[in-house]
């Protein structure tokens, strides 16, 4: 007896974050046919850039790391092709009101030229609809059909769903319908996170690229011209620190800048000639405590993946979505005996 995977069946991925878009690849290569709805204009998710007049700041994700040799070997062909390149920063730490060197030896790694490149890079090969914001699934006659704001019920049935969002949007789309999947997205600890772009027309004198901050407002600031392929005006990125964020992430922009702002001058970066842009991450970072991975209903052919189900991180991120691909493979192969 033999095992026989039908790869003619039908996979739709809500999400075109790293999660979403790591998992798409490994089934795609293996014959399924998959398509993907994301509610942006281009994929990445937080592996984002922001592009403004004469600058760019990565204003998502800063850098990622590569522990897992699975990952690691992703990475190498992301190397190879041009989209990722190691980034070595001057890098501090301000803690106790006092600025010393990070003993930190880890290897960091950026996207090149920009932090969306590596999930464009794995987007071209795939089907991805992009402006599609899924408000509604519904499981019907063993198939899962999608409702969008914009385009409203699509005409294509999928037999399998997966969820590679933020554990908030997950519960969203499945309070309705899944209690395990409830449970499980209700217990992630997501939070939010106020980000600051400042760009200044010179270059601030400064003994850091990067800076670790504790204690303060502030958790991350960094120079984005630091990074390899980065041109343009000198912008840098600051990010208020999680739970800061979480606890402010209904404040009004303008009050929050100038917090954020203050902060930034007593870590020794006067902001005072720089044009300042502000974003709010409402859903930044999020992690499980033991972490799951990623999880898969066999039943309902529904999975979920996300950096917030493998312990964050971009790295987090593109483990789950191939390990739930790897799930969905052995789930077909376990049901599919044949002669």
């Amino acid at each position: 007896m033999k095992l026989q995977i039908n790869r003619q069946e039908s996979i739709a991925i809500v999400g075109a974050g790293i999660a979403g878009l790591s998992c798409a690849t490994h089934l795609q290569s293996l014959g399924y046919k998959v398509e993907i709805f994301e509610k942006s204009r281009g994929p990445s998710g937080r592996m984002s850039t922001r592009y403004g007049d004469g600058w760019t700041a990565d204003h998502g994700a800063q850098y990622f790391t590569a522990r897992d040799p699975l990952f690691i070997k992703e990475l190498d062909s992301w190397i190879k092709n041009n989209v990722a390149a190691t980034w070595m920063p001057a890098v501090r730490v301000f803690e106790d009101d006092q600025l010393r060197e990070s003993f930190s030896k880890e290897h960091r790694y950026v996207g090149l030229p920009d932090m969306s490149s590596p999930g464009r890079y794995l987007a071209k090969s795939l089907s991805v609809q992009f402006n599609q914001t899924i408000d509604q699934i519904e499981r019907k006659n063993g198939k899962w059909l999608l409702h969008t704001k914009e385009s409203e019920q699509l005409g294509q049935n999928f037999d399998y769903l997966i969820l590679a969002l933020p554990a908030p949007q997950t519960f969203a789309l499945t309070k309705s319908m899944n209690k395990e999947i409830n449970q499980i997205s209700k217990a992630a600890d997501m939070r939010g996170c106020w980000t600051v772009m400042a760009r200044f027309q010179g270059q601030p004198t400064l003994p850091f690229d990067a800076m670790f901050v504790n204690h303060e407002i502030i958790s991350w600031v960094c120079r984005n011209n630091s990074k390899p392929g980065r041109d343009g005006l000198d912008c840098w990125t600051i990010h208020a620190n999680p739970e800061w964020s979480q606890q402010n992430i209904e404040f009004e922009k303008d009050e929050v800048t100038a917090l954020i702002l203050n902060c930034a001058k007593k870590l020794g970066l006067n902001c005072q000639d720089a044009e300042i842009t502000t974003h709010r991450w409402r859903y930044a970072s999020g992690f499980m405590d033991p972490k799951p991975e990623c999880h898969f209903n066999p039943s309902s052919k529904l999975g979920l993946c996300g950096d917030w189900l493998h312990g964050g991180r971009v790295e987090g991120a593109w483990l789950s979505g191939y390990k739930l691909a790897g799930q969905i493979i052995e789930s077909q192969s376990n049901s599919k005996p044949s002669d």
